[in-house]
């Protein structure tokens, strides 16, 4: 890192920083989290997670992230991928399969629109 030698080499050195913050939170606005656990893969989380990825390619998103965790804890649930979009809370849908995984891309990543009907309710 250079040093900061005057006032103007302080605000460069601020500015640069405040850039990258707001670069990440462009980055991280949407994300998209697939449950990859055993039980998941088990029951088709693979074939969820390319149909997802696929999507992204398809439709060329460059605001979402894609993330894999391991076992979310509702194994009867499973697949399970979770949506969160900016400081929202996360969504989390049950039994995705690729088909209901595109449907939900659509409808919430994109339209900002709840699928009701997949949604896992506590």
């Amino acid at each position: 890192m250079d040093k900061i030698k005057s006032l103007e080499d302080l605000k460069r050195v601020r500015e640069e920083a405040l850039q990258k913050r707001d670069a990440r939170k462009i980055e991280g606005q949407k994300q998209v989290i697939v449950g990859m656990g055993t039980v998941g893969i088990a029951s088709g989380a693979r074939d969820t997670l390319k149909a997802i990825l696929k999507f992204i390619e398809e439709n060329n998103l460059s605001d979402v992230i894609v993330r894999q965790t391991g076992n979310i804890g509702m194994d009867s649930f499973e697949p399970i991928v979770q949506i969160v979009i900016g400081e929202s809370a996360p969504v989390s849908y049950g039994k995705v399969t690729p088909e209901i995984a595109q449907k939900i891309m659509k409808t919430h990543v994109v339209q900002g629109n709840i699928v009701e009907e997949y949604v896992i309710r506590s």
